[in-house]
């Protein structure tokens, strides 16, 4: 357009950077950004929304501050979007009190934090094992009449679920059923994810029965969920059925679930099962299968199974 003497609107501009940020090309983003200004487009609020995106993902926060106090410099004013934007990107860096600060600094301004701004903050805390202070948001969000959408729930699922509180997460998951939030795949991978880390795998098996009266199909995550369940209880079997009925539902399992599955063998004394495995999921050569046996043989010699001399 512009060797024929046109230049985009900042509306096709927009188009293009949006694009760019769901294909994760930040670096393209920046360079465009620069031509934008070289040839003095005069960008809009979400045009700068998008490029202090970038830079939070590029973990250049410092800039997307930056940015956003040029906001207003150049004729735009910021919206929740722009606070949110700031907001996510400290919490993906464990900056919560910075985040915090950006998020009373929106109500001080006018502006009302949404769904997306608590669910930032929640999985912040979440993520450094703060379950108490993410809750603590939990209660501020329902307090202020926001709704918790399923990305809320699931977060918070998850949180407690990593920490081995799977009553927590079953409470979490009837509410949203209280409140007719829907439930999808990473709600029940969540779940039963926290089920099994407690090794209540017949809990977890009832979940897995009930996702296809949802509509929903178990993935990759669900089965290795399941397979740690029966690591967890020791049960080289049990592992080997769910890893059995991970490939004939199509799905095949990464380096972290082999590596379970060689060490139920290894727990369980049974170094010959974990080498067998270890052969017949190496034909693919998919995954670094050297690596796995590596783990399971430091998983023997840890209690003295295998001299290293």
């Amino acid at each position: 357009m512009k060797e024929y003497g046109f230049l985009p609107t900042a509306e096709l501009c927009n188009a293009y950077l949006s694009a760019l940020l769901s294909m994760n090309r930040v670096d393209v983003v920046f360079s465009f950004y620069r031509e934008i200004r070289r040839c003095r487009i005069s960008p809009n609020v979400f045009t700068l929304n998008m490029v202090m995106s970038a830079f939070c993902k590029a973990g250049e926060l410092e800039k997307a501050v930056d940015l956003f106090r040029e906001i207003e410099s150049k004729g735009c004013c910021p919206t929740v979007a722009s606070y949110n934007t700031l907001i996510t990107g400290h919490c993906s860096k464990g900056l919560l009190s910075s985040a915090m600060e950006h998020k009373d600094r929106m109500e001080k301004n006018g502006f009302y934090p949404n769904a997306i701004t608590f669910s930032a903050l929640i999985s912040g805390f979440c993520k450094e094992g703060k379950l108490h202070e993410a809750n603590k948001i939990f209660s501020r969000m329902t307090a202020s009449n926001v709704a918790p959408n399923t990305v809320t729930y699931n977060t918070l699922i998850q949180g407690y679920s990593k920490v081995g509180d799977s009553e927590m997460g079953g409470r979490l998951f009837e509410e949203m059923s209280k409140y007719e939030v829907r439930a999808d795949i990473l709600t029940y991978n969540a779940l039963i994810l926290g089920l099994c880390n407690n090794g209540k795998t017949k809990k977890a098996a009832y979940l897995v029965k009930d996702l296809d009266s949802k509509g929903l199909v178990p993935n990759n995550s669900t089965f290795s969920a399941l397979i740690r369940g029966q690591c967890v209880r020791n049960n080289p079997d049990g592992t080997l059925q769910v890893y059995k009925s991970m490939i004939r539902s199509g799905r095949h399992p990464n380096s972290e679930t082999l590596t379970m599955l060689m060490c139920a063998f290894t727990k369980c004394d049974d170094l010959d099962g974990a080498v067998r495995s270890s052969q017949k999921w190496s034909i693919g050569r998919c995954f670094p299968i050297q690596l796995c046996c590596l783990r399971c043989a430091m998983n023997f010699a840890s209690v003295g199974k295998i001299s290293w001399r």
